[in-house]
């Protein structure tokens, strides 16, 4: 299984924390590639944001060479997934799409975390869309968090996300957490000892979810990425 990740944002940084989670999900026979999204916002938080990620995306996998077997977009807005899946005949999965799922299979109650009020909306936005009106039922923000990288979000905010964690854990009797943001990859896998329920990374889930997809899926030669198409 080969799978491209990309980050519809520009953060260096983020990007390796997102490759990082992928490296240590990935098994025997996978191969995994992470990019960025040349040209795209440092972060993705207004909806202007969005519509540059989104066009960012699709000039980045038009230029690449690479053939592939499925796409992950790892951006908690799942920026150009419509957009992607229209151009290409691979599977294509956003790390929200993927983690919500995976908080449906685990139980009927998540909750979602992550680090700026900012965020909300547009996570609210997402899961809602997905259909998880009835399943979300809290979300926790760190509150007058700031920061310089992108990248070391999880790193600084660390012990007041695991504190979120926690008390939605404990009162908001959920059956799942989700941590929302790309900068957050791999950071649930930290936070999981301290917390009694589980928490789920996006990257995790979207490349399981591949998994699933590539394996049901009827074989097919030559399955490429559409550079014409993409363009």
């Amino acid at each position: 299984m080969r799978l491209l990740i990309i980050n519809p944002n520009s953060s260096t940084s983020v990007t390796q924390r997102i490759d990082a989670a992928a490296q240590a999900a990935c098994q025997p026979g996978e191969a995994i590639t992470t990019i960025c999204a040349a040209g795209a916002p440092e972060l993705i938080v207004t909806a202007e944001d969005a519509l540059a990620a989104e066009a960012a995306v699709t000039r980045t996998l038009a230029a690449w060479p690479s053939q592939v077997d499925g796409i992950v977009l790892a951006s908690f807005g799942d920026t150009g997934l419509e957009a992607v899946r229209a151009r290409t005949e691979v599977p294509v999965v956003g790390i929200a799409q993927s983690a919500y799922a995976m908080a449906s299979v685990l139980g009927p109650r998540m909750s979602i975390v992550s680090f700026a009020p900012s965020m909300a909306a547009a996570l609210r936005k997402t899961a809602l869309g997905y259909g998880h009106r009835d399943r979300l039922v809290a979300m926790h923000m760190v509150e007058g968090a700031t920061w310089g990288d992108p990248g070391e979000i999880q790193v600084k905010l660390a012990p007041q996300l695991l504190a979120l964690c926690q008390k939605s854990a404990k009162e908001d009797m959920v059956t799942s957490i989700v941590l929302g943001g790309g900068p957050l990859a791999g950071l649930a896998a930290r936070v999981q000892p301290e917390v009694a329920v589980p928490v789920i990374d996006g990257t995790t889930a979207a490349i399981a979810t591949l998994r699933v997809a590539l394996g049901v899926a009827p074989p097919r030669e030559g399955r490429l990425l559409q550079r014409a198409a993409l363009a």
